[in-house]
C-alpha cells in the first residue's frame, strides 16, 4: 500500500469512548489525587510501548488516554512495511519520554478493532486523546513527517486537555535510550548550502540540507534552512498577480489557495499565510485537508518554532483540527 497521509479530524464512534471534559475532569482528579501521595509512579522506557487486545482496550488505551495520548499502531506479522514502521514508532516512543504512549495491536488477533476503527490496509496509525480517536497516518510515511505530526498531537493533548504525560525512569530497567550520535560537523554542507543560495541555486542549496537532515533529521540550522529554500523554489517563476486573482476566484480551489499562501510567507505576510491555510483546512476534508495542513506545517518551519506567530497558528490550527 503506497503512505497516504490521513486527515485528523475523524472520531471514531467507539460505544465505550468517554466525553471528553469526563476525561479532562478524571485526568485532573487523578494528577491531584497522585500529587497528594508525592506525585505519580515513574513507569520505565519499557512500559512506554504496550501490547493491547480487544479485552483490554478500554483499560489499556481509553482510560489511559485520560492521562497521555495514545498511538495505536495496527500492524500484522506478514505485513513488510509495518516491520519499517513498527520498530520507528518504539524508539521515538521511548525518545519522546513518556509525552505519549505507544500500543500495538496485531490485526489478525483483533479483527473487531480493525473493523471499528474502519482500517482497510495496514500499517494504519491512530491516537486516542482523552477518549476521542483520531486517524494520523497510513502507510510507512517519513519520520520527519511522523515527529511533525506526534508534536502536534502532544500540543493538543497538552492545551485542550491538560494532558502532562507519564514519568519515567529511564534507569528503572536498564533501558536507558542510547544517545543521539553527535551532530556533525556540518559546517562545509551548511556553508555550502548558503553558497548555493547566494548564486540562486535552489536545487543546490535544497541537497545540501537534506544532506545534514540525512544524517541529524533534528538539525535546527538545516531544518530551517530547507524549509526556507524549498520556499523560494516553489516561488520561483510564480505571477503574483496571477496567482492572487486564481485564490480569490476560486476560494474552494485549495491549489490555489497554497500557492497564495507561499506567496504571502515570502512578501512578509506571515499572519495571512497562516490566515489563510487554517481557513482552508477547516473548511476540506481528505487530501485536500491533509495538503493544507502539511503546507502549512512547513511554514510554520520557515518561521521557526518559538516565533508568537507560529504558536498563534499551532493553536489555530489545532482547534480546526479537533
Amino acid at each position: 500500500m503506497q503512505p497516504r497521509n490521513m486527515s485528523m479530524s475523524g472520531v471514531v464512534d467507539l460505544a465505550a469512548v468517554k466525553a471528553a471534559g469526563e476525561a479532562k475532569a478524571k485526568a485532573e482528579q487523578a494528577r491531584a489525587e497522585a500529587a497528594r501521595h508525592g506525585g505519580p509512579a515513574a513507569v520505565p522506557p519499557s512500559a512506554l510501548v504496550i501490547d493491547v487486545d480487544e479485552a483490554g482496550f478500554e483499560r489499556d488505551v481509553l482510560q489511559r488516554s485520560a492521562e497521555v495520548p495514545v498511538v495505536l499502531d495496527f500492524w500484522a506479522e506478514w505485513c513488510e512495511p509495518c516491520k519499517q514502521l513498527g520498530p520507528l514508532l518504539e524508539r521515538l516512543a521511548v525518545e519522546y519520554d513518556g509525552r505519549f504512549l505507544l500500543a500495538k495491536i496485531d490485526v489478525d488477533a483483533n479483527q473487531m478493532l480493525m473493523q471499528q476503527f474502519g482500517i482497510q490496509g495496514i500499517p494504519a496509525v491512530f491516537a486516542v486523546v482523552a477518549g476521542q480517536a483520531l486517524p494520523l497516518f497510513q502507510g510507512a510515511v517519513p519520520e520527519a513527517q511522523i515527529r511533525e505530526t506526534l508534536d502536534q498531537l502532544i500540543q493538543v493533548g497538552e492545551e485542550r486537555f491538560g494532558l502532562t504525560g507519564l514519568a519515567v525512569d529511564r534507569d528503572a530497567d536498564g533501558s536507558e535510550v542510547a544517545a543521539r550520535p553527535a551532530a556533525g560537523p556540518y559546517d562545509a554542507l551548511l556553508e555550502a548550502a548558503m553558497s548555493a543560495l547566494d548564486a540562486g541555486d535552489l536545487a543546490g542549496a535544497v541537497q545540501a540540507y537534506k544532506n545534514v537532515l540525512a544524517d541529524d533529521p533534528a538539525h535546527p540550522e538545516a531544518k530551517l534552512g530547507l524549509a526556507q529554500a524549498e520556499l523560494l523554489s516553489r516561488v520561483q517563476g510564480l505571477d503574483p498577480q496571477t496567482v492572487r486573482k486564481n485564490a480569490a476566484d476560486n476560494p474552494a480551489d485549495v491549489a490555489a489557495q497554497i500557492a497564495a499562501a507561499d506567496l504571502d510567507l515570502v512578501g512578509g505576510h506571515v499572519q495571512d499565510a497562516f490566515g489563510r491555510l487554517v481557513e482552508t483546512v477547516r473548511r476540506t476534508f481528505g487530501d485536500d485537508r491533509d495538503a493544507a495542513r502539511l503546507r502549512l506545517l512547513e511554514l510554520f518551519e520557515v518561521i521557526g518554532p518559538e516565533d508568537p506567530r507560529v504558536i498563534a497558528g499551532r493553536q489555530a490550527l489545532a482547534r480546526v483540527l479537533f
